[in-house]
C-alpha cells in the first residue's frame, strides 16, 4: 500500500515551490497559520509544523507579531570568494560566457571523483569569466549530468544566475559541497584569459556541489587571480 504524505509536507512543498518560483520574494510575508488552515483544511498544529520545517530549511523567518517572512537565501558554502566581488564600489561587476551551456563529454580537468553513474550519462558544460571592472578575476568551469533539466540549453539563466535557475525553474537547491584548494602556476591558456604571465600563480578551487536532487551533482573548477582582489572566507551564490 502506498504511504500517504503527512499533511504538513504537502503544505511545506507547496509554499517552498511558490518561494522558489518567485511568487513570494525575499521580504514578502507568506500566508498566516489561520490562512493556511482555511486554504488546506488543516489544523493550526499542521500549519505550524509546515512553517517550522521551512524555517529549518532557511526559506522563511518568523517576525514576532507580524508573521512569517521569506528570507534572502544566500548559500554560504565554505569556499573562497573574490573579496568584494559582489560589493565592488565604483566598478562594474559582470560575467561573460566563454562557452554557453552545451552537451559535452566529461573532462579529465575535473579533480574530484566523478561517480560511475554520472560518467555513464552525458553531461552539460559551460564556462564563464567573472570581471571586476575590466579585470578578469575568476574563471569558472562547470559539468553536470544531463538528467532532470529539460530545455536547459534552450533558455537563459534566471537573472544570470545558475543556482537561481536551478531553484526557480527546476526546484533544485544546493545542499552541500566538497572542496579542494591549491595554488598553481597559470597554464598558457589560462594566462592568456587573465592577461597575466604563465609563471603567475592562480588559486585553483575544485568543488563538488550536492543538490536536493540525488541524481544531480555539479562539478566545478574555479581559477582565481588574486593579484588585484584578495580572497575572503565565504562564497555567496
Amino acid at each position: 500500500m502506498k504511504k500517504t504524505k503527512p499533511k504538513y509536507l504537502n503544505v511545506q512543498i507547496h509554499l517552498k515551490q511558490q518561494i522558489q518560483q518567485g511568487t513570494y520574494n525575499p521580504g514578502d510575508f507568506i500566508p498566516s497559520e489561520n490562512q493556511l488552515c482555511k486554504q488546506f483544511s488543516i489544523t493550526r498544529t499542521t500549519a505550524r509544523k509546515a512553517l517550522d520545517e521551512l524555517i529549518k530549511e532557511g526559506f522563511i523567518e518568523r517576525i514576532h507579531g507580524k508573521g512569517s517572512r521569506v528570507k534572502e537565501r544566500r548559500h554560504t558554502l565554505g569556499l573562497l570568494n573574490v573579496k568584494g566581488f559582489s560589493e565592488a564600489v565604483g566598478e562594474g561587476v559582470n560575467t561573460k560566457f566563454l562557452q554557453h551551456p552545451i552537451k559535452a563529454l566529461w573532462s579529465d580537468e575535473i579533480i574530484l571523483p566523478v561517480s560511475e553513474t554520472d560518467r555513464n550519462a552525458s553531461c552539460f558544460y559551460f564556462e564563464r569569466l567573472r570581471f571586476v571592472g575590466k579585470t578578469p578575476v575568476m574563471l569558472e568551469k562547470n559539468w553536470f549530468p544531463n538528467t532532470k533539466l529539460p530545455q536547459f540549453t534552450a533558455t537563459d539563466f534566471v537573472d544570470g544566475s545558475f543556482f537561481k535557475t536551478l531553484s526557480q525553474r527546476y526546484l533544485i537547491e544546493i545542499v552541500g559541497s566538497t572542496q579542494e584548494i591549491r595554488s598553481e602556476f597559470a597554464s598558457e591558456k589560462h594566462a592568456k584569459i587573465f592577461g597575466i604571465e604563465s609563471t603567475s600563480p592562480l588559486l585553483h578551487i575544485s568543488i563538488k556541489f550536492l543538490t536536493s536532487n540525488p541524481k544531480l551533482t555539479i562539478y566545478s573548477e574555479l581559477y582565481c587571480d588574486t593579484s588585484a582582489y584578495p580572497v575572503g572566507n565565504s562564497y555567496y551564490l
